[in-house]
């Protein structure tokens, strides 16, 4: 992938040469996030529901819940103490300045689209930080790996976790790391759309098996948002090397519900998918990269998933 001479964001803020910073997140106090009812969670839910997370999910902590078979879900967007904020300086480093380049793409192709239909794109803030941090959504973890809080319109990112895409997830390559950043924000422009709430509004109205399916759908959508990025960022920018696509499918299907459930108990329950199949997944980031086109992306009004 071709990053090194594009511009950075200046909305990165640099968390990583904080230490501790969580206060009394891990307390007693009431803002940690929280699952309702449901049965308890084995290691190889918890595994499915972190790895889910490390890639492609607003919150893990969401995951959890749906997997634990309770009639609510943990809370994606409890309110705790402000996160604290980072340097918002170009970070100096390798690793940084691709996160930040990869991050100004997405701000680019999303600012033109947004303009083209008349609206303005509030850019989202992209968090570096290490081990622990405060979020609007809760406690943020490295295990965890990347995702999106709603509550603040931020992503955070522990850098760590492209070691354990690249070792553990047999995922390797820069082009595969950039697209976890547009999923990513792909959540973001749903949330600027209203879409997020309206999942989370009809979710109080909706059975587990309901919720899950609704669920598959807005992930699959931030998947073809990402495909979006691609597209108009290659068209602008020439960013794509040979192989770059096949690493984004690779991750694609190394995080589908099946393969994950599959590798952990050795079958898949599609009723209980929240995020879409390997082949799904794959699908729906092709169909943006393909066309460019929002519209193309409705995974809510298809039955051809």
């Amino acid at each position: 992938m071709k990053w090194e001479n594009n511009r950075q964001s200046d909305n990165v803020e640099d968390l990583r040469d904080q230490s501790g910073g969580m206060g009394g997140m891990f307390g007693g106090g009431g803002g940690a996030p929280r699952r309702v009812g449901g049965r308890g969670l084995g290691f190889g839910t918890i595994v499915i529901a972190l790895i889910a997370g490390w890639i492609f999910g607003i919150n893990p902590m969401t995951i959890l819940g749906a997997l634990s078979g309770g009639g609510e879900l943990m809370t994606a967007a409890t309110q705790t103490a402000p996160a604290p904020s980072g340097t918002t300086e170009h970070p100096s480093d390798e690793m940084g300045r691709f996160v930040s380049s990869v991050l100004a793409g997405t701000e680019d192709v999303w600012g033109a689209v947004f303009q083209q239909s008349g609206a303005h794109y509030e850019q989202p803030h992209l968090v570096l930080y290490r081990g622990v941090t405060r979020t609007a959504c809760g406690a943020g973890q490295s295990a965890m790996g990347p995702f999106y809080c709603p509550g603040d319109q931020k992503v955070y990112i522990d850098l760590a976790f492209y070691e354990t895409m690249r070792r553990q997830l047999g995922a390797p390559g820069d082009f595969a790391q950039a697209y976890v950043i547009a999923h990513e924000v792909g959540h973001h422009v749903q949330n600027l759309m209203g879409l997020t709430a309206k999942v989370e509004q009809a979710r109080q109205r909706m059975s587990e098996r309901e919720y899950n399916a609704l669920s598959v759908r807005l992930e699959l959508q931030a998947d073809c948002f990402a495909g979006i990025w691609a597209h108009h960022n290659h068209k602008s920018k020439a960013i794509l090397e040979p192989g770059d696509i096949e690493e984004a499918l690779t991750a694609a299907a190394a995080i589908g519900d099946d393969t994950l459930q599959k590798n952990s108990q050795g079958y898949a329950v599609p009723d209980s998918f929240t995020h879409g199949s390997s082949e799904q997944r794959q699908r729906w980031f092709h169909q943006g990269l393909e066309t460019g086109s929002v519209k193309a992306c409705d995974t809510f009004n298809t039955r051809n998933l």
